[in-house]
């Protein structure tokens, strides 16, 4: 493959499949559990009264891992620096198909912090399921209903990696982004990395970073989220993300893929209208390994980076000029869906290239509009988008930005450096000033 995105795995048939959306019914009542649910659920005890925050690892072969995870997930403070309350949260391991001693590492653990509401389980999940999919899914589905169990339908499911280290006010910055009003919250994840041999990668990461983040910046000056304002990141993703439960089941739970379960479920959620905040607020450190437990991942991505490297060759993503036009679609789009275009409507139906009846079937047909934005995305040719190298697009974003910042002025400016990956890299803050 010359350049990999996250994003174009999901056009494949199997990482696209949505989970389907929840009647009412299941809304109410949460679907019965088949056998690797119940077997996880009955090695678990009953959730405290005072349960908020349920925070899911799944592991395979992580026993050298977890330690250091599970440390930082027992010292989580508030911002005054206080302890969280015993059994406000509690933290869930499942410890799928491992060969090594996982279990016994997180049992030592939760002796060595006796306050950490811990638990372990442990399951060997046929071939055909032993994914990191399905995994995650088990301890959301468990996770969820552990929250409703104890009439907590706002509570919150926080997922992270066995391999990752949670800042001290991850779960305080959870909550006061769900208490501000988002459904669902994406952390920064930032890579540790070390020493000369990977300086070639560490540079292309800070590269790929600027520019997510500079894709945001733009995003935010031409079709703004209230829900997602500036300063934000670009990250979803499995090592730190959350939600609510009550979001959890309308978005249809997480969609049970082999890889990239994280996006499918982002994608979930916006196909129900719901709020995901990119909070620069909440973030992690994660490992740079190369060899991951998942067919697609972060791991996967280091590994075509540095390969990259050695060829001299650079990363290629998407075109900023067509995410632009895309972008200002989607606001026009969102103008019409809420009967605000007037008379600019039948010019916006000529720039998506849709025929017009069958655009307004598909607009009376759409529960929400992020159902009937990923329909026209999928139908418009106006909204292909083509990639370029990342060199290249990092020299037309901030010039789309000092456009677009015409009409509404620069805000939080600075922290967009506080996201960037920190590796010292000089000649890219240049470019990105």
């Amino acid at each position: 493959m010359t350049h990999a995105t996250p994003a174009r795995f999901l056009a494949s048939h199997e990482a696209t499949a949505a989970a389907p959306i929840p009647s009412a019914d299941w809304l109410v009542a949460p679907p019965r559990r088949g056998r690797s649910a119940r077997q996880l659920h009955q090695q678990l005890p009953p959730p405290c009264p005072g349960l908020c925050t349920s925070v899911i690892i799944p592991a395979k072969n992580e026993a050298t891992n977890l330690p250091a995870t599970l440390a930082a997930l027992a010292a989580q403070v508030d911002f005054s620096g206080q302890l969280l309350p015993a059994g406000s949260f509690e933290v869930i391991v499942l410890a799928n198909n491992c060969t090594d001693k996982t279990a016994a590492a997180v049992r030592r653990q939760a002796q060595r912090f006796p306050h950490l509401a811990l638990h372990v389980a442990e399951l060997c999940l046929p071939a055909a399921k032993a994914h990191v999919g399905r995994a995650r899914r088990l301890l959301m589905d468990e996770a969820c209903a552990r929250l409703e169990q104890v009439g907590r339908r706002h509570g919150v499911i926080a997922s992270t990696d066995a391999d990752t280290r949670v800042a001290p006010t991850w779960l305080a910055a959870i909550q006061a982004e769900i208490a501000a009003g988002a459904d669902a919250v994406g952390g920064r994840i930032f890579t540790e990395m070390s020493g000369p041999a990977l300086l070639p990668l560490r540079r292309i990461q800070a590269a790929d970073a600027a520019y997510r983040l500079l894709c945001a910046r733009l995003e935010d000056l031409i079709d703004p989220a209230p829900a997602d304002p500036w300063p934000r990141h670009h990250q979803h993703f499995g090592a730190s993300l959350a939600l609510t439960a009550r979001a959890y089941r309308q978005a249809g739970g997480l969609p049970e893929v082999r890889f990239l379960e994280d996006e499918a479920l982002c994608q979930a959620l916006r196909r129900h209208d719901l709020k995901l905040r990119h909070s620069p607020n909440v973030h992690v450190l994660t490992s740079a390994r190369r060899q991951g437990r998942v067919e697609v991942g972060l791991s996967w991505q280091l590994r075509e980076w540095l390969h990259m490297s050695r060829q001299h060759r650079e990363p290629r993503v998407d075109n900023p000029v067509q995410l632009a036009r895309s972008w200002q679609l989607r606001r026009q789009l969102h103008a019409y869906w809420h009967g605000r275009l007037g008379a600019d409507a039948d010019a916006l139906l000529t720039r998506l290239g849709l025929p017009k009846t069958l655009l307004m079937k598909q607009v009376r047909q759409a529960a929400t509009f992020g159902v009937l934005w990923e329909w026209v995305v999928a139908h418009s040719p106006a909204l292909a988008v083509a990639p370029v190298p990342l060199s290249e697009a990092l020299r037309m974003l901030p010039r789309l930005i000092r456009s677009g910042a015409v009409a509404r002025p620069a805000r939080g400016g600075s922290a967009f450096f506080q996201q960037v990956e920190p590796v010292g890299f000089v000649p890219l803050a240049a470019q990105v000033a």
